[in-house]
């Protein structure tokens, strides 16, 4: 268990109190103060209060955040679409959906529980207890491959080659909008300055962040593209491509004004192409994720024209 002490000053008068901390501690949701504060773990002036409470210049805030409760991660029997295994790693083709590690509302189902079964408990620990084998990530709804290490030394060289930006990264995805010819974004991505779930360009505090895009095919309202990564942030892609006012098919975070006639979860986009040097002997490794059949099928829609 542990308590913070905050001092409001005067720029952050008149906020509400779970929006105000909000962003004092961006480690926590917004969701989570709400929670605390509903169960009096935050306090004005040593006093319980409601979180549509509007902080005043000089008032005391202090919250106490419980010690997190460490859930046990398990194996479990779910079938894993496999595109390269050795002893030290394997590449998966990861479907829509699926979760890559357990996190607060989904401890059970993920690729995680999947790889402690298939690979009996062999998988590297620098990812920590909830996130053994990974030292990558994809969204929930972005399908394709995925990099997993069975050891410590496996997942410190991939990791090493993430770093200098040595792996070739090559997604396929659908955006809105016809784009007219190729390009490259350069903007820095980092968080959004007024949701903390969302990221953005951000020319102050971002990190560098570098997408070339291929143009595949040309639609009435759509274009497919290619995708290659120079860096690897956090939604990058995502981000990219709202920037530049092209969001990806089916994306509610980063187009959720963009209505689509497709019955979509999630973004069109497709981790197609993985290249890597192996940690054990340096031998080059591509895999390529076939596409997955809710993709192929509305580039056929987009192809007739309907």
């Amino acid at each position: 268990m542990e308590t913070f002490t905050f001092c409001v000053t005067e720029d952050m008068e008149g906020i509400r109190i779970d929006k105000c901390l909000t962003s004092l501690m961006d480690s926590l949701s917004r969701s989570y103060i709400q929670k605390l504060i509903d169960g009096g773990q935050v306090l004005v002036q040593g006093h319980t209060v409601k979180a549509n409470y509007r902080v005043r210049n000089e008032d005391l805030l202090r919250i106490t955040v419980p010690d997190a409760a460490q859930p046990d991660i398990l194996p479990e029997d779910i079938p894993l679409d496999i595109l390269y295994e050795d002893d030290d790693l394997l590449v998966v083709n990861k479907p829509k959906g699926m979760v890559v590690h357990p996190a607060p509302g989904h401890y059970s189902g993920t690729l995680v529980n999947a790889l402690l079964y298939h690979c009996q408990g062999s998988l590297s620990g620098i990812g920590g207890i909830c996130r053994p084998g990974i030292v990558h990530r994809i969204d929930r709804d972005t399908t394709g491959s995925l990099l997993v290490c069975k050891n410590d030394f496996s997942h410190a060289a991939i990791a090493a080659q993430l770093k200098e930006h040595s792996i070739r990264r090559r997604y396929t995805a659908i955006v809105h909008g016809v784009l007219k010819e190729d390009g490259t974004v350069n903007a820095p991505i980092g968080r959004h300055p007024a949701d903390r779930k969302r990221m953005a360009v951000n020319r102050q505090n971002g990190k560098e962040a570098v997408t070339h895009y291929h143009i595949l095919e040309h639609y009435a309202e759509h274009t497919y593209l290619s995708c290659e990564l120079e860096t690897g942030r956090t939604h990058q892609i995502r981000v990219h491509m709202s920037s530049i006012g092209h969001p990806l098919l089916g994306d509610t975070v980063y187009a959720p004004g963009r209505k689509s006639r497709f019955a979509l979860e999630g973004q069109c986009l497709h981790a197609q192409l993985l290249g890597f040097r192996h940690p054990r002997n340096g031998t080059y490794i591509e895999t390529s994720a076939p596409l997955p059949e809710y993709f192929e099928r509305l580039l056929a829609i987009l192809r007739s024209g309907k």
